[in-house]
């Protein structure tokens, strides 16, 4: 199959998908620079506008996930890192910024059902990460939501 064809297999990607790989571009950069405070934030933001796919984004969601993340990130390793099992300086970059994403969105946006949540975590962490870096994501934002979205949980599974 030639690039083409696997391009046009690929379903099209939503502006809050887009956005959610930006921000992940954008948390990634953070995470490397020390990942304190959100006084970077205005600086990769404007960087990441620059990008070809950023006009195809939900820039709202964007903007929301980058500085929520960056804002709360002590807070929303505290909820996820129960759930690891390492230490978190030993996450690589790219599954500590998607967990970050997963986490705020789990927590902070209720609007989002659990399970979009977890699934955006988990494609960005195959599109992103490593080989099985999506399978750790997963199980640690599924235990995160079984204590976060009880009640979204168990109103999910009585509709079974």
């Amino acid at each position: 199959m030639n690039d083409d064809n696997e391009l046009a297999a690929q379903p099209p990607r939503s502006a809050r998908r887009r956005a959610r790989e930006l921000a992940l571009q954008g948390i990634y950069a953070w995470l490397l620079r020390g990942g304190e405070g959100s006084q970077d934030a205005g600086e990769i933001e404007a960087h990441l506008h620059d990008e070809d796919e950023f006009a195809l984004a939900d820039a709202v969601w964007f903007q929301t996930l980058l500085h929520g993340v960056m804002r709360d990130a002590p807070a929303l390793r505290e909820k996820f890192s129960p759930y690891v099992d390492r230490p978190l300086v030993e996450l690589s970059p790219i599954e500590h910024g998607i967990l970050l994403i997963g986490a705020f969105e789990l927590v902070s946006h209720v609007e989002v059902p659990y399970r979009v949540a977890i699934n955006e975590a988990v494609e960005l962490a195959k599109s992103f990460g490593g080989t099985d870096g999506f399978k750790f994501v997963n199980g640690v934002l599924d235990r995160l939501a079984a204590e976060v979205r009880t009640a979204e949980i168990r109103a999910h599974a009585a509709r079974r």
